[in-house]
């Protein structure tokens, strides 16, 4: 037997306050993001007014408005959704880079979970498998993630 202790936050939305920020561009990918999180988030028991969506204009401007939202106070979690599609440019690399670098110091910077829901693909089939709402919707997964991140933060 152990004598540690362990916490484990639960998929329980009830009692929450969690923002979303999604991205517009490539909003044929994120909007289908954004409904697999609205449907994780009701599906854990979360009121829908308890859940703000912020939209801004693409993947790089996330960190900013996540950091905004987080350090407001007034939500628990903040969930970045977005996606980044390779091309046949370096731009795909300073996008995908930079928002992961802000969404993390998002979350460090504020001591809320801040989470990462930013599709970084190589093409428009893999961002489609991976927000398909009958699969394994990143969005979803993303919202799953914030949800149990701020129980375990109850606990703490």
């Amino acid at each position: 037997m152990s004598d540690t202790h362990e916490m484990v936050g639960s998929l329980d939305a009830r009692g929450l306050r969690v923002a979303i920020v999604c991205a517009r561009f490539n909003d044929f990918i994120v909007g289908s993001l954004l409904r697999g999180a609205r449907e994780a988030w009701s599906a854990h028991g979360g009121e829908p007014g308890d859940l703000l969506v912020a939209r801004v204009p693409g993947a790089f401007e996330l960190p900013v408005a996540a950091k905004r939202l987080a350090a407001s106070g007034r939500y628990s979690a903040v969930v970045a959704l977005g996606c980044v599609i390779r091309g046949d440019t370096a731009h795909f690399d300073f996008v995908a880079g930079e928002a992961a670098r802000g969404i993390s110091q998002a979350a460090l910077d504020t001591g809320v979970p801040v989470v990462f829901g930013v599709l970084t693909v190589e093409n428009v089939e893999q961002a489609l498998e991976r927000a398909a709402t009958t699969r394994m919707n990143k969005g979803g997964e993303s919202m799953d993630v914030a949800i149990e991140m701020a129980n375990l933060f109850r606990l703490a």
